[in-house]
């Protein structure tokens, strides 16, 4: 019996080593490839998996949300393989991972997004300027009538501070300013669309693949300027005014074998026509390369 024992111990010893190895490799689990970050992503970043997966079988694709915020978080942390953002990573994001893996994370622009602000079917408004976009979500104008819709409070819906979206907003729309203290914070972009288009006085902003059941406003850059609908051809060439790049980021170790096949596909034409079928926008051609 003690001849049995010391294999049983061998064979678990050299099972420790055997995961300390993969560990020390990347993964630990081989051939599974762990995406997690924003909110914004996670349909998209689930049909990309799908779609490879059901080609490649031998690969295994895990993706959560969380928030691009959290996706950064896991990265410092060597939680996940791939960062999924809906904003370009922050200077102390940066600090961070070099400090986990002594390198600047690698960054990959992978689709195009429109960000849409939203309200219910039944708002008569169609259009808005960025300053008045300003003035609803900072709080500075709390009643349609005043953007030329019916004499009733508007009702502000946000995203968590850990979202991309959120950040991308603030920055862009609000330049840097705070919401509005009474916006009502949403878990998700699905979760704004489904509180505005059952709130005829609600409002919302998210990615350009969750419209359904709302209605988009056309944006003006200013009163001067033409109203833009967030369509392809408009967020290619830059003329709707809240459009951004959507990104994969990693540490630059872990971009080989699997993993670097995988991204490869993703910003391909078969990885690209996902984006669109999806409901985001593909990268030009020009864009693809890193």
């Amino acid at each position: 019996m003690k001849p049995i024992k010391n294999q049983t111990l061998k064979r678990r010893l050299n099972l420790g080593l055997a995961i300390a190895f993969m560990a020390l490799s990347g993964s630990v689990h081989a051939g599974t490839i762990t995406v997690k970050g924003s909110d914004t992503m996670v349909i998209l970043a689930q049909k990309w998996a799908e779609v490879y997966m059901s080609k490649h079988p031998e690969t295994k694709i895990q993706v959560t949300g969380g928030g691009s915020g959290t996706g950064f978080a896991a990265l410092q942390n060597r939680g996940t393989d791939l960062a999924n953002a809906s904003r370009r990573i922050k200077p102390k994001e940066v600090e961070s991972c070099i400090k986990a893996f002594s390198k600047r994370p690698t960054e990959y622009k992978v689709a195009l997004d429109g960000l849409s602000v939203y309200v219910s079917k039944g708002n008569s408004v169609k259009e808005l300027t960025l300053e008045q976009l300003d003035g609803i979500f900072s709080g500075k104008i709390r009643n349609w009538k005043d953007v030329g819709g019916n004499d009733a409070p508007i009702t502000v819906y946000s995203r968590e501070n850990s979202s991309g979206t959120y950040e991308f907003f603030k920055e862009n729309v609000l330049k840097g300013k705070d919401f509005l203290a009474s916006a009502q914070t949403m878990p998700g972009t699905a979760a704004v669309l489904q509180a505005v288009a059952k709130d005829k006085n609600g409002i919302g902003y998210g990615g350009a693949a969750y419209g359904e059941g709302a209605k988009h406003l056309l944006i003006r850059k200013d009163d001067a300027s033409p109203a833009i609908e967030p369509s392809e051809e408009n967020v290619v060439k830059g003329i709707y005014p809240i459009w951004r790049h959507l990104y994969v980021y990693l540490n630059p170790a872990l971009d080989k074998g699997e993993i670097n096949a995988y991204l490869n596909w993703i910003r391909s034409d078969d990885g690209q026509k996902v984006v669109k079928d999806v409901g985001y926008f593909p990268l030009p051609a020009t864009l693809r390369e890193k």
